[in-house]
């Protein structure tokens, strides 16, 4: 794990430096500066690191002002003599606020801190992966056999205008407004249909994208859609699915 310390004083960075290696000789400090032009100078030319100590009281000023002008998006160790920085620190990565003298027992514990919440960064990158893994390589359904008397008919998603339910029985509607009586539920179908071409707009309705001719606002902040077969309330959005909505239609 890469370290930058920044502090003013040296007997202070070395005597962290020194903690640090004592605690974890993983940890290899790269870098020291003792001014907000020095630190800001370096991390806008691209130095990268795992792991911020910073002092906030430097030679040429408050560290704060590293900020505005620079971009660093790494978690933050602040160090100080002061107590009085500890909200403003913690509104810029701050994992945590040590006081100087620095403790090798609260250095410890703030370095244990940032190992637990970069353990649940990478399990949070690697759900993320597992989850988009999954979608890319699920294998949605193309066709739906239909029941019509005597004859079994092969219905392609693409000609699909929407899937409805009516008395806990659902139904598939054609783009030319042939209903078939089909055995999933609507929850069913949600997960064997792609998302990219259909979604559930109320608990009644799963509509395909084609099958919108138009979007308007609506009542209580939800939307209505028009779309050739459906009428009334069947067209509208239920309100706590409009934001995914909107995002299906933009995606």
């Amino acid at each position: 794990m890469n370290a930058v310390i920044v502090e003013d004083e040296k007997l202070s960075a070395e005597h962290l430096s020194l903690l640090l290696h004592r605690i974890d000789k993983d940890i290899k400090v790269i870098n020291y500066f003792d001014s907000v032009k020095a630190t800001s100078k370096a991390f806008n030319e691209g130095l990268q690191a795992d792991l911020l100590f910073l002092d906030i009281r430097l030679a040429d000023g408050n560290s704060f002002d590293i900020f505005p002008k620079t971009k660093i998006d790494i978690p933050i160790i602040f160090t100080t003599a002061y107590d009085n920085y500890a909200i403003q620190a913690f509104k810029q990565n701050g994992i945590d606020y040590l006081l100087k003298p620095i403790s090798q027992n609260d250095l410890k514990f703030a370095l244990e801190k940032f190992k637990k919440q970069q353990q649940l960064t990478d399990q949070r990158i690697i759900e993320n992966i597992t989850t988009a893994y999954k979608q890319l390589n699920k294998q949605y359904k193309t066709r739906f056999l239909v029941k019509l008397g005597q004859s079994i008919n092969i219905i392609q998603t693409n000609e699909i205008h929407h899937f409805e339910t009516q008395e806990s029985l659902s139904f598939l509607v054609t783009n030319k407004g042939s209903r078939y009586a089909i055995d999933y539920t609507l929850d069913q179908l949600e997960e064997a249909v792609s998302p990219n071409d259909f979604f559930r707009i109320n608990r009644k309705i799963i509509l395909h994208i084609k099958a919108i001719e138009k979007v308007n606002t609506y009542f209580n902040s939800r939307l209505s859609t028009t779309t050739k077969l459906l009428q009334g309330d069947d067209n509208v959005v239920s309100r706590e699915r409009v934001n995914d909505f909107k995002a299906w239609l933009d995606s």
